[in-house]
């Protein structure tokens, strides 16, 4: 049984049981979270079975053209964004060979999910730069100490290059969440380097001057 026909059950436990559509709507959200069927689709199936309807399944629907927006697709999609949140529309409708549209609504709409992107944090350090630095301060540390003219001699400057290199970018980081969930953080890692002075230029000597 799928999802959506799990909670179609469950709204019809509710009715038969003498729960208003308010009190359904709140007891399916808090069982199916981001999962849970929109607030529109339970009001309607509450309506259904107040009416004096018994089945949960889809209306047949011989001699009227195919409505993309079923349950079956909806289905469909929910499985795939569980594989998968980095999908985009265009990869979601042609997986289920609909429109991009009506994909649109159904992610949007009847699963309330939104696409986010990743959110950069100051950059965290690598065990191997970790230990570089420790290693320098240490050695800094050990010179100042041994010599007390150590801080005299410093010569400052402004050569050091920074490289930054980012795992992925803002739109591939992208993927669908519910209503209730975090913001992902990924950290940036970046790889220093300094910049090298060029290598001295060797003089030019001509052949006349080294025979005088």
């Amino acid at each position: 049984m799928g999802l959506s026909m799990q909670q179609r059950l469950a709204i019809k436990f509710c009715f038969k049981a003498g729960k208003s559509a308010t009190e359904t709507l709140q007891m399916v959200n808090a069982a199916y979270g981001d999962q849970a069927l929109s607030c529109s689709n339970v009001f309607r199936w509450c309506g259904r079975f107040h009416d004096g309807r018994e089945d949960i399944e889809d209306d047949p629907r011989s001699g009227r053209p195919t409505e993309c927006r079923n349950d079956n697709n909806v289905e469909k999609i929910s499985q795939l964004l569980l594989q998968n949140r980095h999908l985009s529309l265009s990869m979601l409708a042609d997986g289920v060979k609909i429109g991009k549209d009506t994909v649109r609504k159904i992610v949007v709409e009847d699963w309330r999910k939104r696409k986010i992107c990743s959110r950069f944090v100051p950059h965290s350090l690598t065990p191997e730069q970790k230990d570089q630095r420790n290693a320098a301060c240490r050695d800094l540390i050990a010179t100042a100490n041994s010599d007390p003219d150590f801080f005299k001699k410093n010569v400052t400057g402004d050569e050091t290059w920074c490289f930054a290199y980012y795992p992925t970018t803002k739109r591939q980081s992208a993927a669908w969440v519910g209503e209730t969930s975090p913001c992902s953080d990924v950290p940036r890692e970046r790889v220093w380097g300094v910049q090298t002075p060029p290598p001295p230029e060797i003089p030019k000597i001509s052949v006349e001057s080294s025979i005088a």
